[in-house]
């Protein structure tokens, strides 16, 4: 068996984590921590954990107890991952960081995106992007795993194959993204509090996200993000614009055939004719994507749904870590969404 240390298991990632170390043939949690709720049962905190951890309680943090473990989950805040990961990396099998300390190669980034200087160059260096669709090869055996964020996992998986095949243009893309509250993490604020979220529509983070460089990164091209929290608890779907290349002679099936060719292989990535909707991947891993080419306007139209907490969490970083460890790639993992 995998032993399993979930540092920050406590917030809705962790828990995430939790479910799908559940159902994971290879995967046993030996430790979990949650600070702030140290001492509590993870069933009282979570009743849908109760069958397969009735008597799991979260721990405080102990660097000793984490060290020799076979994976490190760490579902903290980016500093905290910052300072943390330092003391895991080479002591750990394998640590898979959730936050973004060590998504962006680039670390003049962070004190735009993230308002620190990052003082890890050379974990930085040496962390993998988590996105096995796009990074497979480098992540086999992976000391350190940067798992991507939800909003870039969607997007670039929805336009990533159209930039490879030199079918649109890398400037002048947007992307439109509609989230769920979970993606807020459990903490309530001002923000995701009932009352501000029902009956509610709101973009935020105009111009200057914070996942733009992820997106740019992982993408190749520039783009114009703008997020927007809806009320639903869990699910992402990105709408995305481009302009065909120069030269470039587009269709929707056109479209449509580059998407299947490109995921033909990836065991969670489904391309459909239809409209890609959340509820349809709510509690996979998998993502939906299609595409359109409108001919009156000139523009290519992607789209892309997720499960914000499973493919664009906790469920990506188990993916990555299984091939980081060289076990099944889909062990722990549904392809298939709980409808209706």
């Amino acid at each position: 068996m995998v032993e399993v240390g979930i540092i920050g298991a406590s917030g809705f990632t962790g828990a995430e984590l939790l479910r799908i170390a559940a159902q994971h043939p290879e995967f046993d949690v030996v430790y979990a921590t949650g600070d702030s709720q140290a001492g509590v049962r993870a069933a009282e905190l979570y009743p849908n954990l109760a069958a397969r951890y009735p008597d799991l309680v979260f721990d405080s943090f102990d660097l000793e107890r984490a060290r020799g473990l076979d994976v490190v989950f760490l579902g903290l805040p980016h500093s905290a991952s910052m300072a943390m990961a330092p003391e895991l990396v080479g002591h750990v099998g394998c640590v898979v960081d959730l936050s973004a300390a060590y998504r962006l190669k680039d670390p003049s980034h962070y004190p735009t995106y993230y308002g620190f200087e990052h003082d890890q160059l050379g974990l930085l260096a040496d962390a993998v992007f988590g996105l096995p669709e796009l990074h497979r090869d480098t992540l086999r055996g992976a000391g350190l795993v940067a798992t991507p964020g939800c909003h870039v996992t969607t997007a670039v998986l929805a336009l990533r194959p159209f930039v490879e095949a030199g079918l649109i243009e890398t400037s002048g893309i947007t992307v439109d993204t509609m989230t769920g509250i979970t993606g807020a993490g459990r903490n309530p604020s001002a923000t995701n509090i009932f009352s501000s979220v029902d009956s509610n529509v709101e973009a935020y983070g105009f111009l200057t996200h914070r996942h733009t460089p992820e997106i740019e990164q992982e993408l190749g091209a520039r783009v114009l993000f703008t997020p927007h929290l809806v009320p639903m608890s869990r699910g992402l779907l990105a709408t995305c614009h481009a302009r065909p290349a120069t030269g470039a002679d587009l269709s929707t099936e056109g479209l449509l055939e580059v998407l299947r060719a490109r995921w033909a292989n990836e065991p969670f990535m489904v391309v459909t004719d239809g409209s890609p909707s959340t509820k349809a991947t709510l509690g996979s891993n998998a993502v939906h994507v299609t595409a359109r080419y409108d001919e009156r306007t000139g523009t290519v139209l992607a789209i892309a749904a997720l499960d914000n907490l499973a493919k664009g969490a906790s469920g990506g970083a188990v993916q990555a870590a299984n091939v980081a460890l060289g076990l099944d790639e889909t062990a722990g993992l549904a392809a298939i969404g709980l409808a209706p």
